[in-house]
Parts: structure tokens; C-alpha cells; sequence
């Protein structure tokens, strides 16, 4: 059963007098619990389609459905909830902030969803122990590695327990060893608690823990095949 579903979309940017394409009648197809490598050279459009997944931009034309709602119908407050409760997003910069312990990094998106300051205590400290950061809580940012920043970063996405988690690059700033740590953390994300990972990469080797690699080129799915590619 698809809980993604792209039909015909078209994604259009203008810039000055220009219309810029980025999107060409996609078509796309996401399972519940799948893990997906979205791959393709710079400018074929995996930007386009991940803020498009994320509902983060609405689709110029076609349908970009999230089980029966569509993106492009949706009123704003309602983009805001889907985005809040629905999705969560690992980015290859983590995009933490500075001032705030690795807790209160966590804690930050279920503010927003009004959960109790205990309940988001709570949830923050099993959230970074379930990321193997249990003894990290009180660190900020500029104190831990690039790997444990990342790691944060995954366990902030987790906190409102979204269904999708989408990731942008997350091993582009990681050491070969520390990214192998992410992938694997990413990978039992869906195994184990049946999320679904939706993982936008330059990387083959990142791709690997997929279960479907999706190929773009000009704005339209390439090829789409079983399994990850090294």
C-alpha cells in the first residue's frame, strides 16, 4: 500500500523571465516501511522531489498524495501538521542549534506540537539513548563529533514519531566509519519500527541499505529497481 504517491508531477521555478523545469510528469511510488535511495546527478531534481515528498513545496502541476491527502489541496496549517507530526527530516549539516543541549535539541519539535514539558523530557532522554547518546544529553553541539551531531540530529526527527523520515545526505559530512554507523541506525529505523526512509544521497555506497534505488535525470525517474547499488 503506497503512502507516498506521485502522479504526473511537474515542479516549475521562474527565474527573471526564465521558466525553469525541475520536475517533469513524475511518477513515483512509496511503500509503508521501505526504505528508498533517491539518486541522480547534480540538477536532475532530487531536491525538487525531496521538498516535494517532505511538503515543504506544493507540486506545479500533477498530484503528490500523502495516503489520500493531497499536497497541492492542502491549506497551509494543515502542510504545518503534516510536516510537524508526519515527517522528519536528518539534514547532511544537522542543523542544531548552537546554544541548546543535545536534550533540548530533541525536545524543540514536540514545543511546537504543544507535549508536556515532562512527557518532552521524557521522550528527548529515550530518544537519545535509543541513538546511543544516553550519556551525551547535556552536550552541546560544538562539543560533540560530527557522527554524534548526526546522531541528534536522527534522534530530533524521531521526536513527534513520524511515519517517514527523510534524509538529506546524512553521511556527506562523515567519515566512512561514522556514516556505515548512520546508515545502520537509519536502516533499523525501518526494520525494527517500521518507518519509513526515504534517503536523498550522492553516495552508491549510502544506498546500499535500500530496498529500492530511484534514478532521476532531467526531472524524471531514470530507472526504479529492487535493492540498494555499492
Amino acid at each position: 500500500m503506497s503512502l507516498l504517491q506521485l502522479s504526473g508531477v511537474t515542479k516549475d521555478y521562474q527565474l527573471g523571465k526564465t521558466t525553469v523545469r525541475a520536475l517533469r510528469g513524475l511518477d513515483l511510488d512509496v511503500r509503508a516501511g521501505e526504505i528508498i535511495a533517491i539518486m541522480g546527478p547534480s540538477g536532475s531534481g532530487k531536491s525538487t522531489l525531496m521538498h516535494i515528498l517532505g511538503a515543504l513545496d506544493r507540486p506545479t502541476d500533477g498530484q503528490a498524495l500523502i495516503d489520500a491527502d493531497d499536497i497541492a489541496e492542502m491549506k497551509e496549517r494543515h502542510l504545518v501538521t503534516v510536516r510537524g507530526k508526519r515527517i522528519g527530516f536528518v539534514f547532511q549539516t544537522f542543523n542544531l542549534i548552537q546554544t541548546l543541549t543535545a536534550q533540548r535539541n530533541v525536545e524543540l519539535p514536540m514545543i511546537f506540537q504543544g507535549v508536556s514539558a515532562g512527557e518532552r523530557h521524557r521522550r528527548a532522554s529515550a530518544l537519545l539513548d535509543k541513538v546511543g547518546l544516553g550519556d551525551r544529553v547535556k552536550h552541546r553541539p560544538n562539543e560533540l563529533s560530527g557522527g554524534e551531531r548526526q546522531r541528534v540530529a536522527i534522534a530530533r526527527a524521531l521526536a513527534n514519531d513520524p511515519e517517514i523520515i527523510l534524509a538529506d545526505e546524512p553521511t556527506g559530512n562523515l567519515d566512512t566509519e561514522t556514516g556505515n554507523a548512520i546508515l545502520a541506525l537509519l536502516k533499523d529505523l525501518s526494520v525494527q519500527d517500521g518507518k519509513t526512509v526515504i534517503l536523498v544521497t550522492h553516495d552508491p555506497e549510502a544506498a546500499v541499505i535500500a530496498d529500492r534505488t530511484v534514478r532521476l535525470r532531467d526531472g524524471c525517474v531514470e530507472s526504479d529497481s529492487a535493492g540498494g547499488v555499492a
